[in-house]
């Protein structure tokens, strides 16, 4: 049975296996960008978070078999942004520490993504960016240079300027998936 008939997110494959852009949404993972992650990541979650009380829709429900629904994914990317939060700042503290994969399909239902209040999500969205840009607006030179090891799609060390553009990557992916569901 594949990811998308199980109710997951399909692999995202190809584009994390060359980290260089996704086929999908048309991000393009430029390192040297690494310095607008903050601003970017703010920016774009709180267009998502505005997306997700402003639009008419039903943001619960899902429109397609295998696809999270507006709100399901929003609620992935403020758990993402809580998570990457946790993994930057224990790679402030530790030398090379491994991010173990967040459980994102597990995550829809065991804390309920689709009977949560979608203010409430928009709210924790801005919170949960917030949080992690105010942490990399702190980063200085040496910081950057700082390594997780990343172990999806395979295991990776990787610079947090990638962990930072990589968040920036997911955010702008999935306000994407979210536009296109509630535009129609």
């Amino acid at each position: 049975m594949t990811n998308q008939h199980r109710g997951q997110l399909p692999a995202i494959g190809p584009m994390l296996q060359d980290m260089e852009r996704c086929e999908e949404c048309g991000f393009e993972y430029d390192q040297s960008a690494f310095s607008m992650a903050a601003g970017r990541i703010r920016a774009g979650s709180a267009v998502l978070a505005a997306a997700l009380t402003g639009s008419q829709a039903d943001a619960a429900t899902r429109r397609q078999p295998g696809r999270w629904s507006p709100l399901e994914y929003a609620c992935h990317v403020r758990d993402m942004l809580l998570v990457q939060r946790e993994r930057l700042l224990a790679a402030r503290r530790l030398d090379r520490p491994v991010c173990e994969p967040m459980g994102r399909d597990e995550r829809v239902e065991l804390d309920g993504y689709a009977e949560q209040d979608p203010a409430d999500v928009a709210r924790q969205l801005r919170d949960a960016a917030q949080l992690f840009a105010s942490d990399l607006d702190r980063l200085n030179p040496a910081g950057w240079d700082r390594a997780v090891i990343y172990t999806y799609p395979h295991r990776a060390e990787r610079s947090l300027r990638w962990l930072a553009v990589h968040t920036v990557h997911e955010v702008t992916h999935h306000l994407l998936d979210v536009q296109r569901q509630l535009t129609g």
